[in-house]
Formats: structure tokens, sequence, C-alpha cells
């Protein structure tokens, strides 16, 4: 709903870390109706955008209201605090709910730092990721529940998109610079790299008995690489590991399947 990508995020037993894309551009594209559309589904929105989006007939007085309503809502659907205002209150209702009490869940305003390079992106990412294993309650970024590299992992694994996580090059068919601009294998092997290094502030780190993070996950560079760049070519009707292929096959009762051979490359790159 908001005009804003989650780039990378770790929730820890006391706290939560995201890593944030704002797309002022994307939201500046939104027509009248799609900026009402995206603010009435987390919030009510007043008596003349309802009847706007209900299609109810307004007086020229009203509609210039409900336009002037509708850019503040734009602005607000790419800023960061009213993000992070409605993803705290949902995390505090659900806590105290769960808890079956009453009060203030958080214990302060949230801090945020402006990221303005690339380097400075990847760095923060790799950090927010680590942070199960600094805390010393994973042992792998891969085993690193509630974060946003697990979720990466997984997905790749059933060969298919992390929707909520904007995505690094390779990882869909996009073209747009809202791609992040390295490839998930690159960015694996700068975690699994910093994961390493031990720090006498942190109490956890990668064992370096461990082997490098793609051989772990099975991840070949050469097929990870033919795949991102002749995915159309490689496939047909649909794509997946050889056993999901075969299913496909058999459940549409399709004589052949163009990529089967080609699906041995997802095996082993996921």
């Amino acid at each position: 709903m908001y005009s804003i990508n989650i780039c990378a995020y770790a929730v820890m037993s006391n706290h939560v870390h995201v890593v944030l894309h704002v797309d002022k551009q994307g939201a500046n594209s939104w027509n009248l109706e799609q900026v009402l559309t995206q603010w009435h589904r987390i919030h009510k929105g007043t008596l003349l955008t309802q009847r706007y989006l209900k299609g109810e007939r307004l007086s020229e007085a009203e509609l210039q209201t409900v336009t002037d309503t509708a850019e503040v809502y734009r602005q607000r659907l790419y800023d960061i605090s009213w993000f992070m205002r409605n993803l705290n209150e949902f995390i505090a209702r659900a806590a105290n709910k769960e808890d079956e009490c009453t009060g203030r869940f958080w214990e302060g305003r949230f801090k945020s730092q402006a990221l303005l390079n690339e380097s400075a992106l990847l760095s923060c990412m790799a950090y927010v990721d680590l942070n199960p294993v600094r805390a010393n309650i994973a042992t792998t970024p891969e085993n690193s529940r509630y974060t946003s590299i697990h979720s990466r992992i997984q997905a790749m694994k059933c060969n298919s998109n992390t929707s909520e996580l904007l995505p690094f090059t390779g990882e869909c068919e996009q073209h747009d610079s809202k791609l992040l601009s390295v490839g998930l294998p690159d960015y694996l092997e700068l975690v699994d790299t910093m994961g390493r290094i031990i720090r006498d502030d942190k109490p956890g780190y990668i064992n370096s008995n461990y082997a490098p993070i793609l051989s772990r996950l099975g991840i070949k560079q050469m097929h990870w690489q033919t795949l991102t760049t002749s995915f159309e070519k490689l496939f047909s009707y649909a794509a997946g590991c050889e056993v999901t292929m075969r299913k496909f096959k058999q459940n549409t009762n399709r004589q052949r399947v163009r990529g089967i051979k080609n699906a041995k490359l997802l095996s082993h790159a996921s």
C-alpha cells in the first residue's frame, strides 16, 4: 500500500530492523483514485473520499476537497514516519492482544539513518540480515528465521520471488531503477564473508569451518548466471526444478514440456 520498498529486515525478540527504499516517483505517478484506494487499505479516509471511491456524484467544491486531501495522502504514502507509525501500531496491537494487556509497547520513537550510496546500502542490509548470527541465536544466515535473507533463500529454493522485498538483479524480469544492482549470489557471499569476522562487541559469528554459503546452498555461479540471462529461452509454459516440471506435464496432460532438461539448472541453483 505504501510507495516504500523493503530491502532488508530482521525481527528480533525486542526490536525490529528495516532497510527501506522510498519510491517517491512511484507515488507521484498514481492518479487520484489510486492514491485514495491505497490510503483506504489502511485508513478510513474522510466521508468525501469514501463517497468518491463509491462513485457518488460530488459538487465541484467537494471534488476539489477530495483532490486536496488526496495530495496529503500521497505525501504520507511515501513518508517513512507514517510507514513506521502504521507498522509499529500493528505490532503493538498484536503483541498486546497476545499478552492480554494494554498500554505502551514501544520504548520510544524509531531511529533512522540515510544510506547515501550503494556500498552503504549493501553494508546496512548485511548488518541487518546478520543480526541473529551476531546475537548468537542463529549459526548461519540461512537458518536465521524472521530475516529478509532467510525469506530470499526460501523463495529461491522454491523458484519464486519474495514479492514483499525489493528484488536483486536477476530475481525477477523487471528492468527498472528499483532493482538492487547486485545479484543475489553476490549478496549472499557478502553476508557470509561479513558474518565470519569475529567482533569483540558481539557474541556470535559464522564458524570458519563452515563451507562458503553458495556451496552450502548448492548454488553454482555458472548455472545462476545462465538462468538470469536466458530464462525466457530456457523455459516455455512453466519453469521449476525437474520434479515440479514433470508434475506440471502430468497435471496438464501435455505430451512434452519444453525446458525439462534445463530444469536441472534450477535444481543445481537452488
